[in-house]
């Protein structure tokens, strides 16, 4: 049994900073939404341009996030987060800079070129640094920061543009990706390199290892190709390409929603959108959590995955009716449906390295979200239009949003029965 000491524990330390890292990237992602309001006055964008712009981020995250698939794939998770995270906390504060739809337009796709090396790195990093039966855990953890950074920013940034304004919001995001950078580059190595790793963490960490080793060479080289040639490739690809869109409409959105349909403005409605983050939050990690526990007990990890991704997936229907009830009604609703798509997203990346080699990894989890983005990025727009002609618009889009995932789980089913390592990859 391994005991239990600070040296043994150093994969946590790592988790912890993947965390934070996410935790920054939502904020960044959230302020505009938070600052719609006073950016409607002061700018004068419709609902349709405001989609637009929110389209541009995405199009250009998936653009990105497909390059650094293969860029960290190739440098490494250390090198790619850097280059990552150093350049869109350049992109957040530049939006301090700008005025006109065009400038916030300009600023969103460098935001986006930046941002999309979070994922790959931080799933490539997980496989790297935790055993197969720790991993969907690990990854719902890190994964939470998205939901601790969108608990953050209407608590900070609606004071932040009250006090010192607007532009300083953007301004401080950016100078905690560059604090968060500078404790990467010291603390992060792959295990069998660092040096604050005792012998029986590292046996730990790679007691059920999988495939080659990131670092070492293989005789296949890993590009797009090698890949998406695998169905069970597409069994990610696809269900991410469905779904992702849900969980865009409900970061960049939300606010709009209960200012629309309720009649709360920010400084009214921030209370809620805190509530439905730290639901998420603690359900989204207890859903990462039992996969593995099943796991533990003997389940196999199909099965273990495949139950929690149907059952995330049904916990997306009461989206059917959230507006038809009350505010907090509506709050426990949209805050379980978050829950689930987190806890789907975290299972749904762990496959990548149930199936794939480490080395593919980052490459799989690339394209996987960069279609996700393309699924994602006509998802606004499309909104902004039905929000512009239809009053009551809402409810059609929460049906969508509603029904998605089991879609999405369908497919990914058809695609990947079982989830198992591809042999001669």
């Amino acid at each position: 049994m391994t005991t239990a000491t600070p040296q043994t524990r150093y994969r946590w330390l790592i988790c912890a900073l993947l965390f934070f890292a996410t935790t920054i990237n939502y904020i960044d992602r959230q302020i505009l939404s938070l600052l719609k309001p006073i950016l409607d006055v002061e700018i004068g964008w419709t609902n349709a341009q405001f989609g637009m712009v929110n389209s541009a981020f995405l199009a250009s995250y998936g653009v990105s996030v497909f390059f650094f698939g293969w860029f960290i794939d190739k440098y490494g998770a250390k090198i790619g987060f850097s280059v990552s995270i150093g350049a869109w906390s350049l992109a957040a504060m530049a939006h301090a800079l700008v005025g006109s739809v065009g400038g916030f337009l300009g600023a969103r796709i460098a935001l986006g070129l930046g941002e999309g090396g979070n994922f790959p790195a931080a799933v490539k990093a997980t496989a790297q640094w935790f055993p197969q039966r720790e991993r969907a855990l690990a990854t719902s953890l890190f994964n939470s920061g998205a939901n601790v950074g969108a608990i953050a920013a209407p608590l900070l940034v609606p004071l932040i543009a009250a006090t010192l304004g607007w532009q300083w919001a953007f301004i401080l995001a950016g100078l905690a990706g560059f604090v968060w950078l500078f404790l990467w580059i010291p603390l992060f190595d792959s295990p069998e390199k660092c040096r604050r790793v005792s012998p029986a963490e590292l046996a730990l960490i790679e007691s059920d290892a999988t495939g080659a080793n990131p670092e070492e060479p293989s005789a296949t080289k890993v590009n797009w190709g090698t890949v998406l040639r695998h169905r069970q490739a597409w069994s990610l690809v696809l269900a991410k390409f469905i779904t992702d869109p849900v969980w865009w409409f409900l970061l960049f959105w939300l606010p709009d929603f209960f200012k629309r349909t309720r009649g709360l403005d920010i400084k009214e409605s921030w209370t809620l959108l805190v509530t439905i983050y730290a639901i998420i939050s603690v359900l989204s990690i207890a859903g990462g959590w039992v996969t593995g526990f099943l796991v533990g007990r003997g389940w196999s990890v199909t099965r273990a995955r495949k139950t929690g991704l149907f059952t995330f997936a049904a916990c997306m229907l009461p989206l059917l009716i959230v507006t038809q009830v009350g505010n907090w009604t509506a709050v426990l609703l949209i805050g379980l449906a978050g829950a689930a798509h987190q806890a789907w997203t975290a299972n749904l990346y762990t496959t990548a390295s149930d199936m794939f080699p480490k080395r593919a990894v980052a490459t799989l989890i690339g394209i996987g979200t960069a279609v996700g983005s393309i699924g994602g990025m006509g998802f606004p727009i499309l909104t902004g239009i039905i929000l512009d002609r239809i009053p009551n618009g809402y409810p059609l889009i929460f049906g969508f949003c509603a029904f998605a995932y089991l879609i999405g789980f369908g497919v990914n089913h058809l695609l990947a029965p079982r989830y198992e390592q591809i042999k001669n990859f």
